[in-house]
């Protein structure tokens, strides 16, 4: 695998912000046939989304997902989002508009990824499960699959029962002073709402351990998603709001991933 270290400027933020991403590398132990950009090729990509007191390096130094991609022949693009719970801030910068539209078009024009939503997932943990929920949801032509690892995927309630003032405040540069139940920052509104209507609908992967402080706020979706109809696989077992979980559970979501790269023919029969 290549890991490029990108700094690069976003009209929409109107700052400098960075990414870290990993492109496959056609080497002998590979297991599957990795894409050749030299003949126009392009690799299938994982938008892969930090939590809340995190960044950009956050799964590079705390997982090995660069060795569980490529054994994939799977492109990651890991971006910085702030402590923007990847919204249009009420107080700040537009970083839902940046993660759906301004950053997907400019990492495929610095790297050979592809277009085609058929090779195109999203996946985060906390905060970035929320994220690649929100995606998906909102934006579901653009994803085939998304993915969230204990994520926040019950705002809405989260944000009515914030514990002291402090937290109130801070949720309240992101998404104002109005209750999230019933918008666009509303997963459980935005499940519903997919379920409904006649949009392409990406295959969505949730899991969180029962001992998460999120683990009831996942019930809550698991429910709502699975009312709404849709094509949700829900994992639930031992563990707490920690990387040990998470560099577990991301190897089952790269699994889980509807990847279809061939496998290699062995040495002696490529030409």
């Amino acid at each position: 695998m290549a890991l490029i270290q990108c700094t690069f400027f976003s009209e929409v933020l109107n700052l400098t912000t960075a990414m870290n991403v990993i492109v496959p590398q056609d080497r002998p132990h590979i297991p599957v046939q990795v894409r050749n950009p030299a003949q126009g090729e392009r690799h299938p990509v994982l938008f892969l989304l930090h939590g809340m007191t995190d960044n950009h390096t956050a799964w590079l130094r705390n997982t090995s997902i660069e060795r569980y991609a490529e054994a994939k022949g799977l492109a990651v693009v890991m971006p910085e989002v702030d402590l923007s719970f990847y919204t249009d801030m009420a107080y700040g910068n537009r970083y839902w508009t940046f993660i759906s539209e301004e950053l997907p078009a400019l990492a495929r024009t610095f790297f050979p990824l592809t277009d085609e939503t058929a090779e195109t997932f999203v996946a985060g943990l906390s905060m970035g499960g929320y994220g690649a929920f929100k995606l998906a949801l909102r934006r579901p032509e653009m994803f085939a699959a998304a993915a969230s690892l204990s994520g926040a995927v019950n705002m809405a309630g989260i944000h009515h029962s914030a514990p002291d003032e402090r937290a109130k405040q801070f949720f309240q540069l992101i998404f104002g002073s109005d209750p999230i139940a019933g918008t666009d920052n509303d997963l459980v509104y935005l499940a519903k709402e997919l379920g409904a209507s006649a949009s392409s609908k990406p295959a969505l992967y949730q899991c969180c351990g029962t001992e998460d402080f999120l683990y009831e706020d996942n019930l809550i979706f698991r429910d709502a998603a699975q009312e709404a109809g849709l094509n949700l696989t829900y994992v639930e077992g031992p563990g707490a709001h920690e990387w040990s979980y998470w560099d577990e559970h991301i190897q089952k979501v790269l699994d889980w991933l509807p990847l279809q790269l061939p496998a290699k023919p062995p040495a002696d029969e490529e030409h």
